[in-house]
């Protein structure tokens, strides 16, 4: 394993500061709750990697909304997509007539972001959007539509701020570009 106790060693440069990040997030707060006046969305977070963003967008929005999570995977414990997405924890809220916010931390191939919009429509919801930390179009396998974002990135592989490599590194206070090394110990295993 990678040991998580010296950084430097598996960061190749910081990719957005912490500030970058809390602009990103005023910045999208702003426009959210001019695009929601007068409507409790349900804000949706998807776990797990969308925590720390989730939470300090919504602490930028003002307008009423109700929170609820929604956990899918496409990846299982690879580093590609499968294609195949499963619901590892669904949603509690009733989305019926309701406008639904979906919060990503990355859309990358938008596999997932679109299986979870197509399930919140076949639910009901009156509509379905989505705002991503960052949006990475270049491996884009769809067209699905990320109505809100807080920035494109580049096909690197990204950790911190909620985004992970093997469940870990979440929790930098910034986002950074892992080394490509680091990846490729694990890809050849």
């Amino acid at each position: 394993m990678v040991k998580s106790d010296n950084i430097d060693n598996i960061i190749d440069h910081k990719l957005f500061t912490q500030e970058d990040i809390h602009n990103m997030c005023v910045r999208l707060g702003k426009q959210l709750t001019e695009d929601y006046a007068g409507k409790k969305p349900i804000v949706v977070g998807a776990l797990k990697g969308a925590i720390y963003f989730l939470t300090d967008l919504t602490r930028e929005m003002d307008v009423a909304h109700q929170l609820d999570f929604l956990d899918v995977s496409s990846y299982g414990d690879g580093f590609e997509s499968s294609g195949k997405v499963e619901i590892i924890t669904d949603l509690s809220a009733d989305v019926k007539d309701r406008d639904v916010l979906i919060v990503e931390d990355i859309v990358d191939t938008g596999l997932t972001l679109q299986y979870m919009k197509d399930l919140i429509k076949k639910r009901g919801a009156k509509s379905v959007k989505c705002c991503a930390l960052l949006n990475k179009d270049a491996r884009r396998e769809n067209d699905v539509v990320v109505d809100y974002y807080g920035s494109d990135v580049g096909n690197e592989f990204v950790v911190g701020y909620g985004l992970d490599f093997l469940n870990m590194y979440r929790n930098l206070p910034y986002i950074g570009v892992l080394k490509p090394e680091i990846i490729q110990k694990y890809v050849n295993k």
